[in-house]
């Protein structure tokens, strides 16, 4: 690590931490920092990996979005019941943000939070989202778009399975099609992997730009996990910095 690294990383708040094993770690967001952007210059995108890999088991998708507009996506999704996670929450979470975004960033699900309120990274992980954006001079809902994986809340917050996974998944890249973005950010395994459609370590995908359809994917962790691992946030920041570089 370069000095410059290591100062901007400071500033962050984001040099790694040592936490005492038994001590409960503090709820950390990443500061608002005005020479972000600018320190997100020096690194450029990472070097391609070739990770081994696993296929995910499809089951059948909702049918009949390929062709839908926005209002038509929404009212479908609002109204559906294809998988089981229908039955258990509030309501569905279609997303947040700008329709006509460059960037896109995608999660895993919603929690109880969104579940109640009906947006995307609405709780602790939201704001910490949220400052995340802010680091890299980007907001919520300017130029940028934030949804997931799947609609629905799981119970308990448990991950997605693949069958609900797939059943959902064509909501998500209808979305992506309409949005038309120019870079997608995947925020967790969950997201990554239901991108890329096989199974593979995050350790083994980040570091990497890979392609959705066109569209480069860069892949870091999810918020929710930076807020238990606050040390990996130093990684979360060289994953922001790959994507600043990326879109210059």
């Amino acid at each position: 690590m370069n000095v410059r690294d290591e100062h901007v990383l400071r500033e962050l708040s984001l040099y790694p931490l040592w936490v005492r094993r038994g001590v409960p770690v503090q709820e950390e967001a990443f500061p608002v920092v005005q020479e972000a952007t600018e320190a997100a210059q020096i690194e450029s995108p990472v070097v391609a990996k070739a990770p081994a890999v696993v296929e995910i088991p499809v089951a059948e998708p909702v049918s009949g979005v390929a062709a839908l507009d926005w209002p038509d996506l929404k009212e479908k999704v609002r109204a559906c019941e294809a998988c089981k996670l229908r039955a258990g929450c509030t309501q569905t979470v279609f997303g947040v943000g700008d329709e006509q975004a460059d960037w896109l960033f995608v999660g895993e699900g919603p929690g109880a939070d969104e579940d109640a309120q009906g947006e995307p990274f609405v709780g602790q992980a939201g704001k910490l989202l949220d400052n995340m954006l802010f680091s890299i001079g980007l907001k919520r809902g300017d130029n940028v778009y934030i949804a997931n994986i799947v609609k629905c809340r799981p119970p308990n917050n448990r991950n997605p399975e693949a069958d609900e996974i797939a059943t959902c998944l064509p909501y998500l890249q209808r979305q992506i099609a309409l949005i038309k973005p120019k870079l997608i950010i995947a925020l967790g395994k969950v997201a990554a992997t239901s991108l890329l459609g096989r199974e593979a370590t995050l350790g083994s995908l980040r570091e990497t730009v890979h392609d959705y359809h066109g569209t480069p994917l860069i892949i870091t962790y999810h918020p929710a996990y930076l807020l238990r691992s606050p040390s990996e946030k130093a990684k979360a920041w060289v994953d922001l910095k790959a994507a600043v570089a990326l879109m210059r």
